[in-house]
């Protein structure tokens, strides 16, 4: 596809196509917060227990690339 290998594609996709879905379902969370008029306390667990998943993938991330898997 235009020059790049199957290899390529799939990591670009990975970082950037993943992140910029991880930054909208951030965006998706906050709307919610909002319309919910969740507050401070509702606001936070909301993001704490939502995005949870998200900063595990990130953390697997991180310690992929510290050991060199």
């Amino acid at each position: 596809m235009f020059g790049f290998t199957e290899e390529q594609v799939s990591n670009w996709g990975m970082t950037f196509g993943l992140g910029a879905f991880m930054l909208y379902m951030l965006f998706i969370i906050g709307q919610l917060a909002y319309q919910s008029k969740a507050g401070k306390t509702g606001t936070f667990v909301l993001f704490f227990v939502l995005a949870f998943g998200m900063f595990g993938f990130i953390a697997k991330t991180i310690i992929q690339k510290l050991w060199g898997i």
